[in-house]
């Protein structure tokens, strides 16, 4: 598992501390059990926003990267006449270089 950086500790912090202050205002809760409840629901929010932002910022790179050398739109699969009309034309080409005798002695 690779070290968290600065930017993980970040996120998981302030998801931490943003989800507890939403839920103990959303919910108004006073006994002590709701408070801990509250607690660990938020600090497990905010060890799966650390654990998952790398991997966002990742996919947005890969993204990026990739549209970058795609002309900016996603790369289009071969319409099943052009895949056809290429097999034809390499199956052509086979077909006379085993009908041509070679010039090659």
């Amino acid at each position: 598992m690779p070290r968290p950086t600065p930017a993980h500790f970040a996120y998981g912090s302030v998801t931490v501390v943003c989800s507890t202050l939403a839920m103990l205002l959303l919910f108004r809760t006073q006994s002590g059990a709701g408070v801990t409840l509250i607690a660990v629901v938020a600090l497990a929010a905010g060890v799966l926003v650390a654990l998952t932002a790398p991997g966002l910022a990742t996919a947005r790179r890969a993204r990026a990267y990739s549209q970058a050398y795609t002309g900016g739109s996603r790369a289009r699969p071969a319409s099943p006449s052009r895949v056809h009309a290429r097999h034809d034309a390499a199956a052509a080409r086979a077909a006379r270089r085993v009908a041509e005798p070679s010039l090659r002695s």
